[in-house]
């Protein structure tokens, strides 16, 4: 009985970390120069050859090591490890204001105080026949 390790399947690699990154075939063969069926061809290629994965890495934003160590249980592991969805329990908590509403609630008390000195200066104007 043989246990010999089967290598990784470099094409499949590909097509996994370019859908992960919510990127299609064609926008892949723009980016490398190419045509979609070319890449086509090479996610269904056990191998592929090593300049080819260096321009594939850089279109993709991974390393060459990436897509030849991808593993489809590492990236379950990891959203499983650092993806929680706390619901509504906490939807008020991770709120944080990029504006003190302290300063927003005196900004708008001193442009309703100025609308009112401007109405005084206009009434005045118009009794006094100015």
């Amino acid at each position: 009985m043989s246990t010999a390790i089967k290598p990784k399947h470099i094409g499949r690699n590909i097509s996994r970390i370019r859908e992960l990154k919510d990127m299609k075939q064609e926008a892949l063969a723009l980016a490398i120069g190419t045509n979609q069926q070319a890449i086509s061809a090479i996610e269904n290629s056990e191998t592929v050859d090593e300049q080819k994965l260096i321009e594939i890495a850089k279109a993709l934003g991974v390393s060459v090591e990436a897509i030849k160590n991808f593993s489809e249980e590492a990236v379950l592991n990891i959203i499983g490890n650092t993806y929680h969805d706390n619901g509504i329990v906490n939807a008020g908590l991770n709120y944080n204001c990029t504006f003190n509403p302290l300063d927003k609630v005196v900004e708008l008390y001193e442009r309703l105080v100025q609308a009112e000195k401007d109405k005084v200066e206009y009434l005045e104007k118009l009794l006094n026949g100015k």
